[in-house]
């Protein structure tokens, strides 16, 4: 299965270190200046024929580039097995002996890469190079190595996990090699890259390649706007700087795709017109804020936008509006499609979240909204975005599973077909059915009971969901149901767009084709 992974090392890459390249820094007399300063590195084109060498490049870059190493404390849970995962293991626990021990501390490490951005000291990173590892695990030191092997304790500036970026500061008595942030906005694909880090723990390497994709989302979340790059990137270059041609840093490493955790040419870079902002306000010292609407959303795919006849990619639907919040305030509705946030569209690649995130908390702003089949606009004053543990909460956890499905309720009312053009038999949600499938007590609606499995709901639906409305039109009961399905049926629509909860997850939008 692939998978999306931070590309940094933990004790495991150890056993590869102690193979850091060795350069020694000849600082000038006169005042430090950044490595990458205008002027200072010749862009030139490669000759007819042949590719242009980094070596120039990598030079006058890689003294700005850190090796970040943190030592922690893992707190586990000891076996009082002694024999726990051999063939005695068993054996020892018919005699008393398969109980848990006593918590013990252990020492953990991480390794990770990062780069100097001022002659004073301060070093950007990612924030999980330098996060605990692991539940239980707490950091007890950073280190900062630079690349003639001088090593300096760091102190946690700032953290920002959302953008999963992070600030350093070392403190040196002479200035320190540094690069300026550049401008990736200008970064087009195809272009030539370079990376910097300390892959499997070994010091300086140099990759390179070009840039594969530029507004790149991997699904992790609605901040990850990524310039993607097959340019080398394996554990250990999370933190580490991307470099154009011009010597400037337009991105920072941070992910790789990968079904084996090395690298297959598809890696990551926060881009530095995202990152720079959030640097600076680290580097000062104060807290990240960003905007919030309070509502849970989903990109509209090809099976809603024909379910709700609108074009594909564009906007987001609302499934949830958490009461009392800033989308409630401003109007928003469970089934409002947002296409629009002053002016800007919302598009695959800014999403609703991003672009209000990027609203300034407390300021207004201008959503633009189709609403059954109709354009209007709302006003909401933007909240602050709480923190993602406080996210976590607010949209909860994992439903049941399917056996938990009740099949009664409270009055005896039977399970009827909602319609044999959707292929689903549902009943009234009661409180006793809510209970047993786990659904929270507010939610309203009908519960699937059964799908016919040559309809397209049985590979989208299962038993004990609950089915709140259908184009936006509120369902109480399978003849609802049933109505709103003939209406979309008679207009032509293919399919209808359902608003399901299942367990306890937030409700959420699914396109079912009419058969």
């Amino acid at each position: 299965m692939k998978k999306v992974r931070y590309a940094y090392a933990l004790t495991g890459a150890l056993l590869l270190g102690g193979t850091a390249a060795s350069l020694t820094l000849q600082n000038p007399a006169t005042a430090q200046v950044a490595q990458n300063e205008p002027g200072a590195i010749s862009a030139s084109a490669p000759r007819a024929g042949a590719p242009m060498s980094f070596a120039d490049l990598v030079a006058k870059l890689q003294p700005a580039v850190v090796n970040i190493s943190t030592t922690q404390k893992v707190t586990v849970q000891q076996s009082a097995n002694p024999f726990a995962g051999t063939p005695f293991g068993d054996l020892f626990g018919q005699f008393g002996g398969g109980g848990g021990g006593a918590p013990v501390t252990r020492e953990g490490t991480s390794l990770g890469s990062g780069f100097l951005i001022s002659a004073d000291g301060y070093v950007v990173t990612n924030n999980h190079v330098i996060a605990p590892a692991s539940r239980g695990a707490t950091v007890e030191s950073i280190t900062v190595t630079l690349q003639d092997r001088k090593e300096y304790t760091a102190k946690l500036v700032g953290r920002d996990p959302t953008s999963d970026l992070a600030v350093l500061k070392i403190t040196s008595p002479t200035p320190l090699p540094f690069v300026r942030l550049g401008d990736s906005s200008r970064a087009r694909v195809g272009d030539w890259v370079v990376a910097i880090g300390q892959p499997f723990g070994l010091g300086g390497t140099v990759t390179a390649g070009i840039v594969s994709a530029v507004h790149r989302a991997t699904g992790g979340g609605p901040f990850d706007t990524f310039i993607q790059t097959d340019a080398a990137i394996n554990q250990g270059n999370s933190g580490g700087p991307m470099f154009n041609l011009n010597g400037e840093v337009i991105g920072i490493n941070s992910q790789i795709y990968s079904q084996s955790g090395g690298n297959i040419g598809i890696g990551f870079a926060i881009p530095t017109t995202e990152a720079k902002p959030i640097i600076d306000t680290l580097v000062k010292g104060q807290a990240i804020k960003r905007g919030y609407l309070g509502v849970s959303i989903q990109a509209v795919n090809a099976d809603m936008a024909s379910a709700l006849g609108l074009p594909k990619d564009s906007g987001e639907i609302v499934g949830r509006v958490e009461p009392g919040g800033p989308g409630a305030k401003a109007g928003l509705r469970a089934g409002d499609v947002v296409t629009a946030i002053n002016g800007q569209a919302v598009t695959p690649e800014k999403t609703l979240s991003y672009l209000v995130a990027n609203a300034a908390p407390g300021s207004t702003i201008k959503l633009d909204v189709i609403r059954d089949g109709k354009r209007q606009s709302l006003n909401a004053t933007v909240g602050t975005r709480p923190s993602e543990d406080q996210m976590a909460a607010l949209t909860g956890g994992g439903g049941d599973d399917d056996d938990s499905f009740g099949g009664g309720d409270d009055d005896g009312q039977q399970a009827a077909p909602a319609s044999s053009s959707l292929g689903i038999t549902v009943q009234p949600l009661t409180p006793q059915i809510a209970r047993s499938i786990g659904v929270d007590s507010t939610v309203q609606g009908v519960v699937v009971a059964a799908t016919d499995p040559s309809s397209d709901a049985a590979q989208k639906l299962r038993r004990g969901d609950v089915i709140s409305s259908v184009n936006s039109q509120p369902v109480r009961s399978a003849a609802d149901v049933a109505r709103v399905v003939a209406a979309a049926k008679a207009a032509g629509r293919p399919q209808v767009l359902l608003n399901v909860t299942r367990g306890r997850q937030v409700g959420g939008f699914v396109a079912v084709k009419i058969k």
